[in-house]
C-alpha cells in the first residue's frame, strides 16, 4: 500500500468526512469505548504522534501477549482474527471489520484461518512512549 492511499485512510478517519463530490462516507468505527466495553482513557499529555502499521498475521500464527498505553483502531483488510483478553474476553473479526483497540490491558491477538490476517491499525500516542508492551 503506497504512501497517498495511507495517508488518504488516515486524513478519512481521523476527519469524518470526504473531500471529493463523488466519494462516499461510511462510518466503520465511533465510539467511547474499547471492543470489551472499557471506557478509553484520556488522551496522554505530551507531542502527539501518530503511527500507521500494516501488520500481517500467516495462519495459525499466535502473536505474544501484550498491552498498548495508547489509543488505536484497526481495520481487518484479509483474513479473520481473533483478539483475547487477559480475562478471556473474545473477539472475533473478519474481513472488512474495525476494532477499537484495548488500552493498558493485556491481550493477544490470533489467526486461526487458512490465510494471511492483514490489519491496518493507526495508534494516536506522543513520541517516546511505546504503541506497544510485550509481557
Amino acid at each position: 500500500m503506497n504512501k497517498k492511499i495511507i495517508l488518504a485512510f488516515l486524513f478519512s478517519l481521523l476527519s469524518g468526512y470526504a473531500c471529493a463530490e463523488d466519494a462516499v462516507t461510511e462510518v466503520l468505527s465511533k465510539s467511547t469505548v474499547s471492543w470489551d466495553g472499557s471506557k478509553l482513557p484520556g488522551c496522554k499529555r505530551g507531542k502527539p504522534e501518530i503511527t500507521v502499521l500494516r501488520i500481517t498475521i500467516p495462519p495459525g500464527m499466535q502473536l505474544p501477549m501484550h498491552k498498548h498505553p495508547v489509543i488505536n483502531v484497526g481495520i481487518l483488510i484479509s483474513g479473520e482474527l481473533t483478539v483475547i483478553s487477559n480475562d478471556n474476553k473474545t473477539l472475533h473479526l473478519k474481513a472488512g471489520e474495525p476494532i477499537v483497540e484495548l488500552v493498558d490491558k493485556w491481550h493477544y491477538g490470533k489467526n486461526e484461518g487458512a490465510s494471511p490476517a492483514v490489519i491496518i491499525v493507526v495508534y494516536s500516542g506522543i513520541t517516546d512512549l511505546p504503541i506497544s508492551i510485550k509481557k
